[in-house]
């Protein structure tokens, strides 16, 4: 089984995989490469690396994820001016 070629949930079934946690993982890593994706080219990603019909139905879990993880929060490093 390769899931290059044979990338539906049945192989991934068959090596162990859960759905959920790989879309959720794939839509981290996008997210943590390109933060500014619109909803086509969330749902365009997506049919990319899960082109199989049977993974159709994750295709929100998808986007949910990756809205989750590009979601702005509070900024992590805060920058200071010295006062001259």
């Amino acid at each position: 089984m390769d899931l290059l070629t044979e990338n539906r949930p049945e192989t991934c079934a068959a090596l162990g995989l859960k759905c959920g946690a790989c879309v959720r993982l794939a839509a981290a890593s996008v997210a943590g490469i390109c933060q500014d994706l619109d909803a086509t080219g969330i749902q365009n990603t997506f049919f990319q690396l899960y082109p199989s019909a049977g993974c159709r139905p994750m295709a929100k879990t998808f986007a949910f994820a990756y809205l989750e993880c590009t979601a702005t929060s509070e900024p992590v490093l805060t920058f200071a001016t010295a006062a001259a």
